[in-house]
């Protein structure tokens, strides 16, 4: 399945997102990964958040699943960070829908979760990468957002292609957007998607010149 992008639904989470996170200092951030998610119409967002993070970035998620009638879903490490979070959320996102909660590490919690095609990370914690390597994406592939990539970038030895499974999903373009502490970004295919875009152009074309009567088999690249 190819991943269309929607100005109309961007340009739209994008707006309602800035009227919610106005009086917020982290401007920017929650605008333009809201403004992603739901451009990439994700019906699978999934984030981590830990507790003494802040919410706008929660929030900009949860109106974009709400224009994509998606699956918001926020993993949290431990009991405590859900009572905060949820506490948070309640204060600042009015009329905003509480997305779904889950507690636990990540081999536990992404194991539960298949045909994320949004994931946003906090760099700062230090099992950001497990988050990544354990996703099972969707079959049309998905948008990876590390934030706070300028203390990833700092760790030594850090690739995309390192935290991924290599036999199932392959990096189609990178991008780091100086955003706030950094946003570095990853649309990554999976290996059946690729196999079916080959599939599909490796075929023969039969054409018959209507003056000569030749007839000429092509076949495309």
């Amino acid at each position: 399945m190819k991943v269309v992008w929607s100005p109309e639904n961007a340009s739209k989470a994008y707006i309602d997102t800035v009227k919610s996170c106005e009086l917020y200092q982290e401007s920017g951030v929650a605008e333009l990964i809201s403004a992603m998610a739901a451009g990439w119409n994700s019906k699978l967002i999934v984030e981590t958040w830990s507790h003494g993070n802040f919410t706008p970035r929660s929030i900009g998620l949860a109106i974009a699943a709400r224009h994509t009638s998606g699956r918001h879903v926020c993993v949290v490490p431990d009991d405590r960070s859900r009572n905060d979070y949820m506490q948070a959320m309640s204060s600042a996102a009015a009329g905003v829908p509480l997305p779904e909660i889950i507690v636990g590490e990540p081999e536990e919690v992404m194991a539960e979760i298949d045909g994320v095609d949004f994931l946003v990370v906090d760099s700062r914690r230090r099992d950001f990468s497990r988050f990544l390597r354990l996703a099972r994406l969707s079959s049309r592939g998905a948008v990876l957002v590390c934030k706070n990539a300028e203390v990833k970038t700092s760790s030594f030895g850090f690739k995309w292609r390192g935290v991924l499974d290599g036999g199932k999903y392959r990096v189609v373009r990178t991008a780091f957007l100086p955003v706030g502490p950094g946003l570095d970004i990853a649309h990554v295919s999976t290996s059946s998607s690729s196999v079916a875009l080959t599939t599909k152009k490796k075929r023969w074309i039969r054409h018959v010149d209507q003056i000569s009567g030749e007839e000429h088999v092509i076949r495309t690249i």
